[in-house]
């Protein structure tokens, strides 16, 4: 297995994206990079600044800053996954929260924000060996990539499994409001100017509502074998 592959997973909003491409680059011992985080983290930066919010868009700021933001995964060993690093700090559990849920959508929408993330995304892929999932990968950041998957799910499951990950992170919130919060993204990543949500041609779908991680997993290590053996 000394082929290298770029993997790219796209689709919906909470259908599993991370928690698939993890076990992916975990079985291949690949680079796990979260696209997604990235986009979260410049939010949670514009947020802190008050550059967005209930009172809108600040642009002039938006842009004169976005040079500023730098962006990395680092490593935790303790809980053997990849942890998003903001400006040097560890912002992991501040990013999944509901407010910035809620105005990623419009942060992502902004071109030159969109510009430098996938600037930095393509560097993070150069020496490939990356699993990289979002809702542009197979579509803009690497449209050559090896092998893509779009993954889609109904709303409710997808609002279920977004609601027990915030509970399970002890985020108190209600049901219907991560369920208009998934309903108001998928709006909002479908019919953006910038970068629109769409599936690449080439992409396999892979709608998971009704399977495990695991009969995921040994359905795409079937086609990753195929690659890697030059099919």
């Amino acid at each position: 297995m000394d082929k290298k592959l770029i993997i790219a997973i796209d689709g919906y909003s909470s259908c599993g994206k991370s928690t698939f491409a993890k076990a992916i680059a975990k079985e291949l011992n690949y680079i796990y990079i979260d696209s997604g985080a990235m986009y979260r983290a410049v939010t949670l930066y514009y947020l802190r600044k008050g550059y967005t919010g209930k009172d809108g868009l600040k642009m002039n700021s938006i842009l004169a800053e976005i040079k500023d933001i730098h962006i990395c995964f680092v490593y935790n060993p303790d809980i053997l996954e990849y942890e998003t690093f903001l400006n040097s700090e560890n912002v992991e559990r501040e990013i999944r929260g509901i407010e910035v849920s809620s105005y990623v959508s419009r942060i992502s929408q902004i071109a030159e924000v969109r510009a430098r993330m996938v600037e930095l995304q393509r560097q993070i892929g150069v020496f490939k060996n990356i699993v990289m999932d979002g809702r542009d990968i197979g579509t803009v950041v690497f449209p050559d990539a090896d092998l893509k998957i779009f993954m889609t799910a109904s709303v409710d499951i997808r609002s279920k499994r977004r609601f027990d990950e915030l509970k399970s992170k002890n985020i108190e919130i209600e049901f219907e409001e991560v369920r208009r919060n998934i309903i108001a993204r998928d709006i909002a990543d479908e019919n953006r100017d910038i970068s629109p949500l769409r599936r690449a041609e080439d992409a396999i779908i892979l709608d998971n509502s009704r399977m495990t991680v695991a009969e995921q997993m040994e359905w795409v290590m079937k086609i990753i074998k195929d690659k890697l053996d030059g099919g």
